[in-house]
């Protein structure tokens, strides 16, 4: 089913609650936990190349990752910059650096843009994308015209379940439950979601920014074999303001066992300050629900950032890097 669209604005598939001032009472009583200025990182090797049926997956931070798949490079809603905000001189710093620098990654073939908001949809970071390599970009409806700031003129816009060819790589837009707004003024007139790539027999799903609905089951009936899943697990506090737009690390998991990923990697935690939990919590809480749930860490794992993991068609060992 397309996503539902009134004439004017986009709307989720399960209707949320309604909580007018909510925006207000949060700012107005949040106690938001102490996080570091900076944090640095460990140094990693620059992505290499991967074999024939390998997916190669690097966690720059946030919610970007490098993947690289049948011959083919894409990033995942790439932001470089120091802020997750409009402004430089205000709005999320991010208190991590990107795990590699822009210099060190290989021609980047696709971008993937989940949905408008400021930390997922960077137009500085897309402008130099664009600048140094021109790649095909995918998102959803309504947001071309923000990509076309950044210089990005082979745009495909999707409704959710919609796909697109591009290479090797078959991509369909998936449903997420979430909201969009660049401005007071916009909100919901762009559509959110996530994509699943296939090439060959090799699948990975990204889920974008998402709360937890049933839109994972869903996804699985459609693409019963998922190599990996990319899942949020941070920003959700207070529960009361974020559950519907935000997994926390335990719905997370129960995404990754209802989509039936063979490995789940956590992201969009430890970048930026978007709401009220520690920069740890999600990856304690995330190993709280694995011990609880008797999950594997190394079905639902954690990378570095700037670290590189891949793994091959049915999970052939092929040493410690490898998933």
């Amino acid at each position: 089913m397309p996503a539902p669209f009134d004439g004017t604005r986009f709307h989720n598939a399960q209707p949320g609650p309604r909580r007018p001032g909510g925006l207000l009472r949060w700012m107005l009583t949040r106690r938001r936990a102490a996080w570091p200025a900076h944090v640095g990182n460990a140094a990693f090797d620059p992505p290499g190349t991967p074999g024939d049926n390998e997916i190669a997956l690097t966690f720059i931070g946030h919610s970007t990752f490098l993947i690289q798949l049948g011959g083919l490079t894409l990033l995942t809603d790439p932001i470089w910059s120091s802020r997750a905000s409009p402004l430089r001189f205000m709005g999320p710093r991010r208190v991590r650096a990107p795990g590699q620098p822009l210099d060190a990654l290989p021609t980047i073939d696709i971008v993937l843009v989940s949905h408008c908001h400021y930390d997922h949809l960077d137009l500085p970071t897309l402008r130099e994308i664009g600048r140094r390599w021109s790649p095909v970009a995918v998102t959803g409806i309504g947001n071309q015209r923000h990509l076309a700031k950044a210089g990005l003129s082979a745009v495909h816009e999707l409704d959710w379940w919609k796909g697109v060819s591009v290479g090797t790589a078959a991509i369909t837009y998936v449903p997420a439950q979430h909201f969009s707004a660049r401005t007071p003024l916009d909100r919901n007139r762009a559509l959110w979601g996530g994509f699943v790539i296939q090439t060959g027999s090799l699948a990975v799903y990204f889920a974008g920014d998402t709360g937890y609905a049933e839109h994972f089951v869903e996804t699985r009936r459609r693409f019963p074999r998922l190599n990996v899943a990319l899942l949020p697990i941070g920003a959700y506090e207070p529960r009361w303001f974020m559950s519907f737009h935000h997994m926390n690390p335990e719905e997370a998991l129960r995404a990754h066992l209802e989509l039936g990923a063979e490995v789940s990697i956590g992201m969009h935690y430890g970048t930026f300050r978007l709401s009220d939990e520690a920069m740890e919590d999600p990856l304690h809480a995330l190993a709280a629900a694995r011990a609880n749930a008797g999950v594997p860490e190394r079905t639902f794992r954690i990378l570095q950032v700037g670290e590189t993991a891949c793994l091959r068609e049915h999970f052939a060992p092929r040493g410690p890097d490898r998933l």
